[in-house]
């Protein structure tokens, strides 16, 4: 299902899986990366850089075999000695490990956080319920959808008179 454009001798793919995004084949290897959930602009120059890999190098240009390793250092960075610094889970709260978690994978413990803070009712948690800004924003100007805004004022009457 994956068409291939031919340039002599290398062959450029249309559209790239990973994990599960679907790239075009022309983006850049870091760009590409980005799409993934989870991986942001530091995590797929580091994996360019481990690797080996050209950044500007279209993904489509990329062999099976070190699309497979990126995949793999993508699920499983600690593997090929990412810093732990680099990783987006640092002391998981269920198990205290460093991760590192990727497209649904981080929205499930995203939301399962959210979730266990609004259960102890703690500050931040009572904030997500409310659907206030949860980092110490201010409120007067901005976070207004969704509510009324301002006063009503009451309609003229006509006169019948």
């Amino acid at each position: 299902m994956v068409e291939e454009k031919s340039h002599g001798k290398s062959t450029t793919k249309a559209m790239v899986r990973l994990g599960e995004v679907d790239v075009k084949g022309s983006k850049p290897v870091y760009i590409a990366m980005q799409a993934v959930k989870g991986v942001k602009y530091s995590m797929a120059n580091a994996i360019c850089t481990l690797l080996n890999l050209d950044k500007t190098t279209p993904i489509g240009d990329v062999p099976n075999n070190t699309l497979e390793k990126i995949k793999e250092m993508i699920k499983e960075p600690k593997k090929f000695n990412v810093p732990s610094w680099m990783l987006n889970r640092q002391k998981d709260y269920e198990t205290g490990e460093d991760l590192h978690l990727s497209s649904s994978d981080l929205k499930f413990n995203i939301d399962n956080d959210i979730k266990r803070l609004k259960k102890i009712k703690s500050y931040k948690g009572m904030r997500h319920a409310w659907g206030l800004p949860v980092r110490g924003q201010r409120t007067k100007a901005h976070f207004r959808k969704g509510r009324a805004l301002g006063v009503a004022r009451a309609k003229k009457r006509k006169s019948g008179k």
